[in-house]
């Protein structure tokens, strides 16, 4: 892995973990650290030996938002040109699962990076809120519309328009994170998780979470004929040939990548 200043990396077995790491500053996401994020994580994309990957922060804190001194005085043009905000788009294009382990505060910014993995693990501690309205802003990267499509028009309104912040318990009642731990055992839960995903084909699951994302970006008729697509398609990999083997040998398969 690259050296980063704002970031830790670790691997564990074929999961790569990445820490937030601005302490003192409640891991605010400036510049540095979303490109370092970025840049970690297409590493770990590229790299055949992980199969999924794990974006903490801290028990505190996973991330309380963006740094707000880098944008105050900031023109349209200015945040047009920096691509700060065209950094998401980047952790959303990595093909490997990438799993939130989220404790404390995940507020702004922070929150739209939770949203954007594909999944969540949170510990009790957790709360999460999109408090822009108070700087007379809104969430620019995908806040109003990540959370719209998870949780619905209603409380989507209350959590952008009044700054209201959800318990761990309340996001998931909402459906806005996969299950809620101790804070002993939010990262060795999120880790464990990330582990059992990275042990399975590793070219199905590619297409299985492009194959999910299609469903909030496409109709029924057209998500549809595209899973029929990717479904056809992957009886071309040497994977499925030896997944229904080794299903009819009744023994573990021997996934290849290939």
């Amino acid at each position: 892995m690259g050296e980063y200043t704002t970031i830790l990396t670790e691997t564990h077995g074929k999961v790569g973990l990445i820490r937030l790491n601005r302490p003192r500053a409640y891991n605010a996401l400036n510049s540095t650290l979303m490109r370092e994020l970025t840049a970690a994580l297409a590493e770990y994309d590229a790299d055949p030996n992980i199969g999924a990957i794990v974006i903490t922060g801290n028990e505190k804190v996973f991330a309380a938002g963006a740094d707000i001194k880098e944008m105050s005085e900031a023109t349209p043009v200015d945040m047009l040109t920096s691509g700060y905000i065209d950094l998401f788009d980047r952790i959303r294009a990595v093909r490997k699962p990438i799993i939130a382990a989220v404790s404390g505060w995940a507020l702004g910014g922070g929150f739209e990076l939770a949203m954007t993995c594909d999944m969540i693990v949170a510990s009790e501690t957790a709360k999460f809120g999109q408090p822009e309205i108070n700087l007379g802003i809104i969430p620019g990267a995908g806040g109003t519309q990540r959370l719209t499509r998870t949780v619905g028009k209603y409380i989507a309104m209350e959590v952008v328009l009044n700054d209201r912040k959800l318990t761990a318990e309340e996001a998931a009642r909402f459906g806005l994170v996969n299950r809620v731990v101790p804070v002993e055992r939010y990262l060795d839960e999120a880790l464990e998780l990330a582990q059992q995903i990275a042990e399975r084909a590793p070219i199905a699951l590619q297409i299985a979470k492009e194959a999910v994302n299609k469903a909030l970006e496409t109709s029924l008729t057209e998500g549809l004929a595209y899973e029929r697509r990717v479904f056809y398609l992957l009886f071309a990999t040497e994977d499925q040939k030896e997944g229904m083997k080794a299903f009819l040998e009744k023994r573990p398969p021997q996934w290849s990548g290939k």
